[in-house]
């Protein structure tokens, strides 16, 4: 495992990191389907022995199960490993509210580390905030605030796209920000062109870098597609994200992974190949891939030592972009 830093907050990171998503299950919904706790822990304890030290999860996740299962894994190991998770989703109030008062901020952090089973959080996140709260420069206090008095190490915000992201890093000056980034999208799950990448996120990147603002690229197998798993129709069950998704978004997602299939070499899957094309941007410190199983960890993590992309499959991938991977713009919708 290569480790990366973490923006100017002097927190050495690995490069790859566990999404802890999945581990919440499915109970709640609003997840990738039914996980175990023993395979959970498994997961866990298998990234821990392949150099992983970043995981990534949320109070939202399984309303605490994912944070819950963390704390059993890392037992032990706390002080060798970065955690970082988010508040902001009110899931005691019921699905679909959110809060960012000061004093809800404070009362999610209280229970994250009750779940957590410590005294500190590494990186604190906002959980999706919309625009009017990122624009409010008093959203951002309590945060800081929080840091001072030693809760957390460091704070950010994660959200949807590179706008939102912009927006935090301007009025807020975070040392965090986690966006979607993958082939097919680093912004919102739309299929950019080449020229939007670099006018757009690659500019954002930048410009974070010159602050010292570490980013957090998650999504790099834009939701399990480009793991390459999903190469037909295909049923997810009951409390998968993915179950209600339109039949032409998760078919035009199949059929672009079909055209992705030059990344597969001898000793490369295309899932440890589309997380070496998000560790090509530099200014990213770490990428986090949700991993529910011992296997999904040692394939997913071991992309940090695979084989780098060449020009030639970047340029290649570039023109799929700009392609829309031979389908129309109203597919990819």
């Amino acid at each position: 495992m290569l480790y990366r830093d973490f923006g100017n907050t002097g927190i050495k990171v690995s490069e790859v990191g566990f999404g802890a998503w999945a581990i919440g299950s499915n109970e709640h919904g609003n997840s990738y389907g039914l996980v175990e706790e023993k395979a959970a822990v498994e997961a866990v304890h298998k990234a821990l022995d392949l150099g992983c030290n970043f995981f990534d999860t949320a109070d939202l996740y399984g309303r605490g199960r994912s944070e819950e299962i963390l704390a059993k894994s890392l037992r032990g190991r706390r002080e060798r490993t970065v955690i970082a998770t988010k508040g902001g989703s009110d899931f005691y109030q019921g699905v679909g509210f959110q809060t960012f008062t000061p004093e809800y901020i404070r009362f999610a952090l209280e229970k994250s580390l009750l779940r957590l089973q410590t005294d500190y959080i590494d990186i604190y996140q906002l959980h999706n905030p919309p625009i009017k709260i990122l624009n409010n420069p008093e959203t951002y206090d309590v945060l800081k605030i929080l840091k001072m008095e030693g809760k957390i190490r460091a704070w950010g915000v994660s959200v949807f796209d590179h706008r939102a992201a912009n927006r935090a890093l301007i009025v807020g000056s975070p040392d965090s920000i986690q966006i979607p980034f993958n082939i097919f999208s680093s912004a919102n799950t739309q299929v950019i062109s080449a020229d939007d990448l670099t006018n757009t996120e690659t500019q954002f990147m930048s410009q974070a870098h010159r602050q010292g603002c570490a980013i957090i690229a998650r999504e790099p197998l834009a939701n399990g597609f480009l793991s390459g798993k999903y190469v037909d129709e295909h049923e997810f069950e009951k409390g998968d994200i993915r179950k209600h998704w339109p039949p032409n978004f998760i078919r035009a997602r199949i059929l672009a992974v079909k055209e992705l299939q030059f990344l597969v070499r001898e000793n490369q899957t295309l899932a440890q190949a589309a997380i070496r094309y998000c560790l090509s941007q530099n200014d990213i410190s770490v990428v986090i891939v949700g991993i529910k199983s011992h296997e999904q960890a040692v394939e997913n993590l071991t992309a940090s030592q695979s084989r780098k992309l060449s020009k030639d499959e970047l340029a290649k991938i570039a023109h799929l972009q700009n392609t829309r991977f031979g389908l129309t713009s109203s597919e990819f919708k």
